[in-house]
């Protein structure tokens, strides 16, 4: 048998560019693309992304050159997922909330060779390639990208900016061109930045077998049928809309583009277009919560929604129910893309709405594309009991983790130590195996000894009515060397107020329901928790504030303390954590 060698027959690199080629086959009469006004059927988008790549051989892209992009959830952005990749060259989809200097720090060291730009995000655009020019610290052999503008499809606004306008690119290209063959898997097909939380923001290169298998490995565990409706309410910057900007095509789906993420754009497009699939983030949930009766629309048939990008409270989850909205939770990070799934179990479906609430926040099983996942002791690189209650590091092994960190070899060593990736993420395995993540290595509380899980603390403030956000990190703590410090804001009450919400309220409430080394010793009310740019809640802001904060109790005696603590913690002894160094 290992005399049957591989050949043009029986062997083909795998890519995502082939969805769309069998998608224009199968489902080539079929809207593709829907935006406002704007409507493409796979054929015609087929043909756009064939003239877009031809356009682009003209601005001498080749093999492994970066073709940046700064726009929102558009049609031309989801069209550049394939044309991009059909002439060659890799695609960096920025995040459009960052700001000119972060986004000149991805275009000179992506080394971009065309940056396509929004008209919406010109002067962005401009400020950042005024950086590029003026930095002292750039050498003389700097190139700056060339220039398209990307305009207003159904109402042009005649802005000028750039050597060329998205559309000219499309109409002067040959619809008879051949896309560039993919001679090896292993080649890169996207660069996408971290978003920074833990370290300063990463180039990530994914290649052509992960985004493939990838984008099949979440579709099967998320149960997509064939032709979905897909709603692009998680931005395409976000790991490429977790592969999703290349797995719709698959299934010959429907993509309604979306320009701004509003709670009356969702809902108007949900009912519009019989909305079928979401993605986002549990931050979105609340402004589908708390969209105005006005912005409302009855949603006819249930919108399947895969919500990953931080731990959804149990609470949360509950609340989107009776809206029509049925979620299933996935885990992902941008060196992996989407990699576990909380696959649906038919036994779990007789249990009270709570508890499948409860099962339903668990980050779940590696998908099919994914070949291992495991939570480890990294000293030993033991693997943990599946008890639900010991925690280790979130480790991560499969042909979906990215090939690397761009121009970085010694940061991707380190991500790769001991032949696994270490995610950062400190969790717990279930009895059935299921994943469920417990915190970030960095934001565990250790207060008297004992592990406090910030998420654990965070999803029971989540389910106080009053609760819009929570987040939960260490504050010093004169006796337990550390405390949790909750940070809230509120909801207003009939009168528009949220300032009927008092710290004793919410430490009561937690009493009520944790442990009482748990409960928070100090709460801070803000209007608004600061964010990334990707929607994730900034911790080290948050901690940097507790420096001069004091703890909302009398300090005991030392030695009371010492006897308190130990009967505090009696019954609910916590694993160590130790804090992996290999964690970038």
């Amino acid at each position: 048998m290992d005399q049957l060698p591989k050949c043009d027959a029986n062997y083909v690199p795998l890519t995502p560019i082939n969805f769309l080629k069998r998608a224009a086959k199968v489902y080539g009469n079929r809207l593709s693309v829907v935006h406002e006004r704007t409507h493409f059927t796979w054929q015609q988008t087929y043909e756009r992304c064939l003239r877009l790549a031809d356009s682009l051989r003209s601005f001498n892209i080749a093999k492994n050159d970066v073709v940046s992009v700064l726009a929102p959830n558009i049609p031309a952005l989801y069209e550049m997922h394939f044309a991009v990749p059909m002439a060659g060259g890799v695609i960096n989809a920025i995040n459009t909330r960052l700001n000119p200097n972060h986004v000149a720090t991805i275009l000179r060291h992506s080394e971009a060779k065309v940056f396509f730009v929004d008209y919406q995000f010109v002067q962005l655009a401009r400020q950042a390639l005024q950086i590029m020019m003026t930095s002292e610290s750039i050498s003389s052999k700097l190139v700056l990208p060339s220039v398209v503008l990307i305009d207003d499809i159904e109402s042009p606004t005649g802005a000028i900016f750039g050597e060329w306008e998205y559309e000219q690119l499309v109409r002067k290209g040959n619809p008879g061109y051949i896309p560039y063959e993919v001679q090896d898997e292993w080649d890169p097909i996207a660069l996408n930045y971290t978003s920074g939380t833990t370290s300063e923001p990463k180039g990530v290169v994914y290649s052509h077998r992960g985004v493939f298998l990838g984008s099949l490995g979440i579709i099967i565990g998320w149960e997509m049928e064939s032709e979905p409706v897909y709603l692009w309410s998680l931005p395409m910057f976000h790991c490429n809309g977790w592969t999703l900007a290349w797995g719709i095509a698959a299934r010959g789906g429907t993509n309604v583009c979306l320009r701004n993420t509003t709670a009356k754009d969702m809902y108007r497009n949900i009912a519009q277009h019989k909305v079928t699939h979401m993605c986002c983030a549990p931050i979105v949930f609340n402004i589908i919560l708390e969209a105005k009766p006005d912005e409302r629309r009855e949603i006819s048939s249930p919108v399947q929604i895969l919500v990953g990008g931080a731990p959804p409270p149990a609470s949360l989850l509950e609340k989107m129910k009776p809206l029509g909205f049925h979620v299933t939770h996935s885990y992902g990070l941008t060196e992996v893309g989407p990699a576990l799934v909380c696959e649906w179990q038919a036994k779990w479906n007789n249990l009270p709405s709570q508890d499948q609430s409860r099962i339903m926040a668990r980050q779940g099983i590696n998908t099919v594309a994914l070949a291992h996942m495991d939570v480890k002791d990294l000293s030993t690189m033991i693997s943990v009991p599946w008890d639900g209650k010991t925690m280790g590091e979130i480790v991560l092994r499969g042909s979906t983790v990215m090939k690397g960190y761009f121009k970085d070899p010694k940061a991707t060593a380190k991500a790769f130590k001991n032949g696994w990736f270490a995610t950062g993420d400190i969790g717990v395995i279930h009895p059935d195996g299921y994943l469920e993540i417990k915190d970030r290595s960095k934001d565990v509380i250790i207060s008297g000894g004992e592990n406090i899980s910030s998420v654990e603390l965070e999803s029971v403030l989540y389910s106080h009515p009053r609760v819009l956000e929570a987040a939960v990190v260490a504050m010093p703590h004169p006796v337990w060397g550390e405390s949790p410090c909750a940070f809230l804001a509120i909801k207003k009450n009939s009168e528009g107020k949220s300032d009927d919400v008092k710290e004793a309220d919410i430490i009561a409430y937690c009493r009520k329901k944790l442990p009482h080394y748990m409960v928070p010793k100090k709460v801070e009310f803000m209007s608004e928790l600061p964010k990334t740019s990707t929607g994730k809640v900034q911790k080290f802001q948050l901690r940097d504030l507790t420096r001069n904060f004091v703890v909302s109790e009398n300090f005991p005696s030392k030695k009371t303390a010492q006897i308190n603590a130990k009967t505090e913690t009696q019954g609910h002894k916590a694993q160590p954590v130790r804090v992996p160094s290999s964690r970038l």
